[in-house]
């Protein structure tokens, strides 16, 4: 491979993904440093590779002033004398990326609040610059030393190619009602993409892969009215996520500005650890010296049972019932047993 910049020295590979590849480098002014390497792609037409390789370095050029708590720096970029790459120097963020908390399972209403609240923030820098990020999802957002997450990997693609990056590159889920049409990005597409990102870190992995794709929805319309919500998400939350999501603009939050009004407002009293298997959804939190236990479990096809239950901290002390169903029921109805349970436990 040929290094782009003087002096820079590749080490490991961080990642990969459809259009470049991210390895950890040492910089003689940075120190340790992440960097993206973008090719021209097998296959991809000189045309494309033209526009997305010039996009990139105009980009690349505005984001390098873009400085924020809550955006991934950009340090400087270089094109290689063939023209065939293009090497991006930024700030290595040593958490890694919420691609590994999403795979995990869900994320507690606590931590999905503060990382929304974080990514806005920066988000917010970037609009307010007149950039657009076009790629929000769990795998760009990152996670320094302190734990703060950061907006990475943004603007990598331009209007021109917005549609087709998002369809090749695994983004479709992330893109908006309208962008299906238009094929074109804007601040309220990045809403979008953000209110999808959160219903993930929500449900996590398991639960989000047992609906159909997304990417085979969203086109249609509607289909934010369609998505399956784990019972203790909160109805404020779910508001807020679906207006997110709305295929309808003006319905959106129509800025950043809103959506951290928004997100300052959302209940996390309710915040209870949640754990997905193919048969069981078990949720946990302790009050006061007792541990608050919920498990559902998947009998067959369309029979369901729960039950919730308290236990004590230490050695003393009895279990104690806090609900249940009376006999095995069907789906919808121990979702909204459950839902119930949750609003009145909080």
């Amino acid at each position: 491979m040929t290094i782009l910049v003087a002096g820079l020295t590749l080490g490991p590979m961080l990642g990969a993904g459809h259009y470049g590849k991210v390895y950890i480098a040492n910089d003689p002014v940075h120190g340790q440093v992440a960097v993206k390497v973008m090719e021209h792609q097998p296959g991809e037409p000189d045309l494309d590779w033209h526009v997305r390789r010039d996009g990139l370095l105009r980009e690349a050029q505005r984001l390098s002033a873009a400085t924020h708590r809550n955006v991934v720096q950009v340090y400087g970029c270089m094109e290689a004398p063939d023209r065939e790459s293009i090497c991006f120097t930024m700030r290595l963020c040593p958490g890694g990326s919420l691609q590994a908390t999403f795979d995990q399972g869900p994320t507690k209403l606590s931590k999905v609040r503060k990382i929304a609240t974080e990514v806005t923030l920066g988000l917010q820098a970037l609009h307010q610059r007149g950039m657009l990020h076009r790629d929000i999802k769990p795998a760009n957002i990152l996670l320094d030393s302190q734990g703060v997450a950061l907006l990475g990997d943004f603007g990598w693609v331009t209007d021109d190619i917005f549609l087709g990056y998002a369809q090749a590159g695994g983004y479709s889920d992330h893109l908006a009602y309208e962008a299906w049409g238009t094929g074109a990005a804007s601040v309220k597409t990045d809403v979008w993409a953000l209110g999808m990102t959160l219903y993930r870190l929500l449900h996590g992995r398991s639960w989000y892969e047992r609906q159909e794709a997304p990417r085979y929805r969203i086109a249609d319309g509607g289909f934010v009215d369609s998505l399956n919500w784990l019972p203790h998400i909160p109805a404020k939350w779910r508001r807020v996520i679906r207006r997110m999501m709305a295929d309808n603009t003006a319905d959106r939050y129509q800025n950043c500005e809103q959506l951290l009004a928004a997100f300052a407002a959302l209940p996390v009293g309710n915040d209870w650890e949640c754990f997905v298997t193919d048969d069981l959804v078990s949720w946990s939190r302790q009050s006061g010296n007792r541990i608050q236990k919920v498990e559902w479990k998947r009998h067959g096809p369309r029979t369901y049972d729960w039950r919730a239950w308290s236990e004590p901290t230490t050695v003393n002390g009895r279990s104690r019932t806090l609900g249940e169903s009376a006999h095995r029921i069907g789906r919808a109805a121990s979702l909204g047993q459950l839902k119930k349970f949750f609003a009145d436990a909080n």
